[in-house]
Parts: structure tokens; C-alpha cells; sequence
């Protein structure tokens, strides 16, 4: 099936960035649904995507694959964080809140000093965007902190 569905990969819808007075992304669900149903399998597959592509549509509808694929429960998406934190400096509000929802749920201690980076980043120079990727940002951080200190014993 993996192999099958990299061959008609072609006959699915273009992901549609938001614009005009759309603020979400449009991706083809049954594309999701495929990368999805095949959990593990398709990591090595998406992990190309994100390590080679510029296009930042291309992107966007493989993060939002794999946070589709952790809200599935798919096991060693936190495993991905190398070819993740090739985004880390990026400045598309799209990439930026896939990437910290994506951070948010696989809170790997590697992705906090970037979340907040991006957070100051963006304070200091906005964006134009019909969105504010600095909400997801800032829930992931809180979610970090909040994380961190739900798991310390009280004293």
C-alpha cells in the first residue's frame, strides 16, 4: 500500500496555504487518511519530504500529516526532530505553527529553546499573516512548562 499510494500520489488535490480571508490550510483528506493508515511505515517517506523540499506547500501538508499521524497515536514521530528543526528558523507563519503543534505533542526537550526563539522572532518583527502563528507557539512553550512541572514532586 505505501508503495501504491507514492505512485498516485499525483491524483490527489494541491495543498491550498491560507489566503484572502481564509485562515486555514486546505489539505486532500484522503491523502492524510493514506499516510495516516499506514502509521511507522511512512515515516521514512515524509522524513524525505521535510529533508528536501523548499516548497512551503510541499511542507505544510506533510506537517500536517504528521500531526495528523501523532493525533493517531503512530508511534517515533519525536524520532523526526533532526529533519524538524531544519524549520526551526523559519519565518512562514504556516510552517511555524505545524512545527510547534507538532512540538507541543512530542515535547522533545531539543524543540523549547526554538519555540520560544521563534516566539521573540516574531514579537520583533510581525507578520503579515490572516493568523497568528504566535498562539501555537506560545501554547506549545506553555505546554512545555507545564508539562515539566506536573512530572517534579512538590515540595
Amino acid at each position: 500500500m505505501y508503495i501504491q499510494s507514492y505512485n498516485i500520489q499525483n491524483s490527489y488535490l494541491t495543498c491550498r496555504l491560507p489566503e484572502g480571508t481564509r485562515n486555514y490550510t486546505l489539505v486532500d483528506k484522503n491523502k492524510v487518511d493514506c499516510f495516516v493508515s499506514q502509521k511507522e511505515a511512512a515515516i521514512p517517506y515524509l522524513t524525505n519530504i521535510l529533508a528536501y523540499s523548499n516548497n512551503e506547500a510541499e511542507v505544510v501538508e506533510t506537517l500536517h500529516i504528521v500531526n495528523s499521524m501523532l493525533d493517531n497515536g503512530v508511534k517515533g514521530i519525536e524520532k523526526m526532530y533532526p529533519v524538524l528543526s531544519r524549520f526551526n528558523n523559519t519565518t512562514s507563519p504556516n510552517i511555524q505553527t505545524y512545527l510547534a503543534g507538532i512540538y507541543r505533542k512530542t515535547q522533545t526537550p531539543d524543540a523549547f529553546g526554538p519555540l520560544v526563539k521563534m516566539l521573540i522572532q516574531n514579537s520583533l518583527h510581525p507578520q503579515n499573516a490572516n493568523f497568528d502563528p504566535n498562539e501555537e507557539i506560545g501554547g506549545a512553550i506553555l505546554s512545555y512548562i507545564s508539562d515539566r512541572f506536573r512530572n517534579q514532586p512538590q515540595k
